[in-house]
């Protein structure tokens, strides 16, 4: 498990301490937000594409970085490219397939 920061433990403290409160969202929000899920998740078509070892390698550990399987990872950042909404953050990975560190 990664280290946490000052903010991630500031969110801990408040929720160990009972500070937080849970709040439901509105039905539209909720119908919303389901309808994303369920577009970002529908399973309908299989693609297969060939990769250099070493980005398979660093997708696989960027994967366990993130916590979820290599496969999800890479449909997650393909939706998020095709819908405008990829935002790209420095790994804590040194990465292999370019011999450089970040």
């Amino acid at each position: 498990m990664k280290k946490l920061d000052a903010f991630e433990k500031d969110i801990l403290d408040s929720y160990e301490k009972g500070e937080l409160k849970s709040i439901s969202p509105s039905k539209e929000n909720l119908a919303k937000f389901k309808a994303a899920a369920t577009a970002t998740f529908l399973k309908e078509k299989r693609v297969n594409i060939r990769l250099s070892t070493p980005d398979l390698m660093d997708i696989q550990a960027r994967a366990l970085e993130e916590g979820m399987p290599y496969q999800t990872l890479i449909a997650s950042v393909l939706h998020k490219f095709v819908s405008g909404r990829l935002i790209e953050l420095p790994s804590s990975l040194t990465r292999r397939s370019t011999g450089r560190a970040k």
